[in-house]
């Protein structure tokens, strides 16, 4: 570790130990609503993602703490009304106040919490601060799950492009192909691409992998949008190329590829596809980057 770092940490230490305190305070008064978001996430295909969030965060956060803590000072008034609105939007969730239907009482308890964690970071560590550290900060709103509502229609959009993309795939492959709605009918079996066909999962950890993929590597907005817009039509192409490659395999191998540990453990497998075929552009995007500081030689 560097000097300049070492300094800032020993500077901004009793800041840490009252962030560290706070955190630990609010997580024992909001434990009920904490407990039940581990068990959403232990439970839900679309939230698995969710307890990695925050360790991810703090390394985040801890790689970046020279830029991130290079300026901090007390922001009481702002923090205190930003934790105090979480606190009330909590309040207001636990008596009904807000639509309890599906799981949204649950979103809503969750970023309340996130209102009062980013209230305690203005408290210890200031506007400047919270500014300097907005990437990994912003990035805790994804443990907050997503609506009953809105996750529908996000695997009913994932269900349609998947299919999609497997029939143009057989297709392409010259494999004789019925489409009718989300069933595709090849020869010798038919097929139903249902919800738990989706690849939610997958679609998500490729969408957090995009996001901070462009974080981490690039600079330019437009290109850092680019590269996570384009975790959407690739995690349609995943999907079709998996719903596709286990059809194929039960037609001229196996029928139990259909029922057997690929298609219900595989979806590893077909994430590492997408990456492939995403590590290009990201190398690509980068390469076209302009290093830092550089100056047009045009006067």
């Amino acid at each position: 570790m560097s000097t300049a770092a070492t300094s800032l940490i020993t500077r901004n230490a009793r800041r840490h130990a009252g962030f560290v305190a706070f955190v630990l305070i609010s997580g024992l008064a909001f434990y009920k609503s904490m407990s039940a978001l581990v068990q959403y996430s232990l439970h839900d295909d679309s939230s698995s993602h969710i307890i990695l969030i925050p360790l991810i965060t703090l390394f985040l956060l801890y790689s970046e703490r020279q830029s991130v803590f290079a300026t901090t000072r007390t922001s009481t008034g702002s923090g205190i009304g930003l934790a105090a609105a979480g606190v009330i939007l909590h309040l207001l969730t636990n008596r009904s106040f807000f639509p309890q239907v599906g799981n949204w009482s649950l979103t809503l308890q969750t970023f309340s919490v996130i209102l009062v964690w980013l209230g305690g970071f203005l408290i210890c560590y200031g506007s400047a601060a919270l500014r300097a550290g907005a990437f990994p900060l912003l990035f805790l709103l994804l443990i907050v799950p997503i609506p009953d509502a809105v996750l529908d229609r996000i695997i009913y959009a994932l269900q349609e492009g998947s299919t999609e993309i497997a029939y143009l795939i057989f297709q392409a492959v010259g494999i004789p192909v019925l489409r009718q709605g989300f069933l595709l009918s090849v020869p010798g079996v038919t097929i139903e691409v249902a919800k738990e066909c989706s690849s939610i999962r997958s679609s998500m950890a490729l969408f957090i992998t995009c996001l901070l993929a462009a974080h981490l590597f690039l600079r330019t907005r437009w290109k850092m949008l680019l590269l996570v817009l384009l975790s959407i039509p690739l995690s349609l192409i995943k999907n079709g190329i998996r719903i596709a490659t286990l059809t194929l395999l039960s037609i001229y191998v196996d029928p139990g590829f259909l029922t057997g540990r690929l298609h219900h453990e595989g979806g590893f497998v077909f994430f590492l596809v997408a990456m492939l075929i995403l590590w290009p552009v990201i190398v690509w995007l980068k390469k076209s980057e302009k290093p830092p500081g550089s100056v047009s030689s045009a006067m």
